[in-house]
């Protein structure tokens, strides 16, 4: 199974996590097939906006814990370096990237639609990060969910203990757009024909005047959370997690 689907369209393309039997969950290859999709339609100039969603019911339920379970502390922490190298490739792309979520964004999910620079979400969404709760510190993806909401509700947010339905995300800043269930695919396409209509130099420039500050500083939080993951791999409430997925 290709596990990202992509679609070009006369102005905008889609990006579809194509794992619906696990959920979407990101995995190594898949990390790096959304990495290389990106670059390929970063050289497109007829591309003025890209579209990332997920296939089946849901967005994305975050990093492949099966692989993750395979691997020792430190195959562990390169797997979540590659993803985190993937999503940081949003930020550094020249045109918008739009999230349409529906069913779940769930942990690297929930940071992953953050990172977008337009998330869409269905009304009855399931935001959440349950990384904490399994025992370990999320291994990337701070600085987009920092800049949007701040510290002090992404401290709430990374700690577990706030499950978000689609409209709570919007009203806290971790999306932008609320629309029905079913719809936020349909949704994402309208807001990519709005911004095909204006002037692509000016949007490029937006792009890469937010995208070259955001990125240096997501590279460096990235690494510090890595560490931090590291060490709770270790730990007995990640060990036990773990297993559970051998």
């Amino acid at each position: 199974m290709t596990r990202i689907l992509c679609e070009t369209f006369d102005t905008y393309a889609i990006l579809t996590l194509n794992k619906p039997a696990r959920r979407n969950v990101l995995g190594t290859q898949t990390a790096l097939d959304l990495r290389t999709h990106l670059a390929a339609l970063a050289e497109d100039n007829t591309v003025r906006s890209v579209i990332l969603t997920g296939a089946g019911k849901g967005f994305c339920a975050g990093s492949d814990l099966r692989e993750l379970a395979a691997l020792d502390r430190d195959g562990r922490v390169a797997h979540e370096a590659a993803t985190a190298a993937a999503v940081r490739a949003i930020s550094a792309h020249p045109v918008p990237v739009i999230a349409a979520v529906e069913g779940h964004a769930l942990g690297g999910g929930f940071v992953l639609a953050t990172a977008c620079d337009v998330v869409v979400t269905g009304r009855s969404a399931r935001w959440a990060m349950p990384e904490v709760p399994k025992g370990f510190f999320p291994p990337w993806g701070m600085a987009p969910l920092l800049a949007r909401v701040g510290p002090a509700r992404a401290k709430l947010i990374v700690l577990g203990i706030e499950e978000m339905s689609g409209e709570d995300a919007v009203k806290a800043g971790v999306a932008d757009h609320l629309t029905w269930d079913e719809k936020a695919l349909d949704s994402a396409r309208g807001v990519a024909t709005r911004i095909a209509m204006l002037p692509e130099p000016a949007v490029r420039a937006v792009k890469r005047f937010f995208g070259s500050q955001f990125a240096e500083r997501a590279e460096a939080l990235d690494a510090e959370a890595s560490g931090l993951f590291a060490q709770d791999c270790d730990g007995p409430a990640a060990r036990q997690s773990f297993a559970r997925f051998k």
